[in-house]
């Protein structure tokens, strides 16, 4: 018989910290659940719960609006200045 995997169980972050809501205008939370190319993370890989996961949403498409949080980032320009010099 094969072997079972055993991985660390997935929690929902915003609930150990005992939020109720999450503000759009707080970019250092909503980074928890966003890509490093500013996509929004699915739940099975943050472990977000289902209520959670839609607060998520909804904060990071109003900062979106907002300009808080940008739509897309180019990574070209971000490679380039690392190794320009």
């Amino acid at each position: 018989m094969a072997e079972r995997r055993k991985f660390a169980k997935k929690y929902c972050k915003y609930s150990a910290m005992k939020l109720d809501t999450i503000d759009y205008k707080d970019v250092d939370l909503l980074k928890i659940s966003m890509s490093e190319r500013g996509k929004i993370m699915p739940r099975r890989l943050t472990g977000t719960s289902k209520r959670m996961q839609e607060k998520v949403e909804i904060a990071i498409k109003r900062a979106r609006h907002m300009a808080l949080v940008p739509y897309i980032v180019n990574t070209h320009n971000l490679t380039d200045s690392a190794y320009a010099k």
